[in-house]
């Protein structure tokens, strides 16, 4: 586990992306058969109708096999999808198995936008999200944008508010001692990584 109390915020990120970025291919491989593993069967997951969850970037851990598991049994699906305007925006819009996608600007595949399709975040059951870093606090540090802070501050305002669940999903190499959370910065449930639930 790193020891993150002497690094600043954009030093301890380029740190995990550099680790995470460093996985071999087959470590990555075996990486996203675990995390499906963890969660494939887990209630959280199991009950839930409606989910988010990403695509891989930049040596993030693969949800894509519980992507396609959701899909098999039913479940409506969600990827996110950066607003034209404002460009800090995020929403989730449904994705169906097969479904053509285009990079967005950061060269990530999300489908046509398609404002029917969206679901608002408070509406969905369960979000998967990507993370750089982890504690086992319920801390988490993002790619320093904060799309998903902003997509689910709403939560600070209304503290009894509980969907959706946030579970962030990471390679264990990730996990830091402690996080110094910002005011924005929104708790997880738990983090799920290739070996365990934090």
């Amino acid at each position: 586990m790193l020891d993150s109390t002497d690094l600043t915020r954009p030093q301890l990120r380029r740190l995990l992306r550099q680790k995470r970025r460093a996985l071999s291919a087959q470590a990555q491989h075996r990486a996203t058969r675990q995390l499906y593993r963890q969660l494939a069967q887990h209630p959280l997951f199991r009950r839930a109708r409606h989910i988010a969850l990403y695509l891989p970037n930049d040596g993030e851990i693969d949800p894509t096999p519980l992507l396609r598991a959701a899909q098999r049994r039913g479940k409506a699906t969600y990827l996110p999808i950066l607003n034209r305007w404002p460009r800090s925006k995020m929403v989730f819009q449904r994705v169906h198995p097969h479904e053509p996608l285009k990079p967005n600007r950061f060269r990530i595949p999300e489908p046509r936008h398609n404002r029917a399709q969206q679901r608002k975040v408070w509406a969905l059951d369960l979000v998967l999200l990507p993370l750089v870093g982890f504690d086992r606090h319920g801390g988490r540090l993002g790619m320093g944008g904060g799309f998903y802070d902003r997509s689910l501050a709403y939560r600070g305002v209304r503290k009894k508010w509980h969907n959706p669940t946030l579970l962030g999903l990471a390679h264990e190499c990730q996990q830091v001692d402690r996080l110094a959370l910002a005011s924005w910065d929104v708790p997880l449930k738990a983090t799920v990584t290739d070996k365990a639930w934090y």
